[in-house]
């Protein structure tokens, strides 16, 4: 949902930084890799408990996943990288709940499983409504120039970032937070069902 908004503030400074990184011959997949470690770094210093500093990863490790995008604008955009960006940033989201999991199995297990549940049905509503968008050469911008396409929702990378980060600075309040945003996730995933009934009619009728 917020995503849109800072794109607009953020894309002018990440395509500097990208065309600055491109020109001393980094790779976007590199910038997406690098971007991974951070973030399964960050996931492991939240499963020892030391949560400050996962937050500072977390917030790096996203900077990353801005700038793989505009290094790629700036030197040569492929459909592997693309590919490789979806694939780790899930990686990345699956990461971070697991981490508070293994912290506090009693007290996060529960709202964790769910929270990993409901980024499972969110992300494969995502992934299965840009497959079909693209079996009918429908296009979209409206997150800016992407690999695939995406579909808008209450739950994005924004709120997920903010969410880790609130999870982080107040982890006794991870089982209240997982669960409410696990209902947002799914409400998110149970819009682009409706979305998809009505951009992908029936055919046969």
């Amino acid at each position: 949902m917020l995503d849109g908004a800072l794109r607009k503030h953020l894309d002018p400074v990440l395509d500097r930084l990208g065309a600055a990184l491109a020109g001393r011959g980094v790779s976007a997949d590199a910038v997406t890799i690098l971007g991974l470690c951070l973030g399964l770094a960050a996931a492991l210093l939240v499963g020892l408990g030391a949560y400050l500093p996962a937050a500072a990863l977390i917030l790096v490790s996203r900077l990353c996943d801005g700038l793989d995008g505009a290094v790629a604008r700036a030197s040569r955009k492929t459909d592997f990288g693309g590919f490789l960006d979806i694939v780790l940033d899930f990686a990345f989201y699956g990461a971070v709940p697991l981490g508070f999991i293994v912290a506090d199995p009693a007290a996060n297990g529960l709202a964790g499983g769910l929270l990993l549940f409901a980024f499972y049905v969110n992300g494969a509503s995502f992934l299965a409504y840009a497959v079909m968008a693209e079996k009918r050469a429908m296009t979209t911008e409206v997150r800016g120039a992407k690999s695939l396409y995406f579909t808008t929702g209450l739950a994005e990378a924004t709120e997920t970032i903010v969410f880790f980060l609130l999870s982080c600075l107040f982890p006794a309040w991870f089982p209240v937070l997982a669960s409410v945003f696990a209902l947002v996730c799914l409400y998110t995933a149970l819009s682009r069902i409706v979305l998809a009934r009505l951009a992908f009619p029936d055919d046969r009728q």
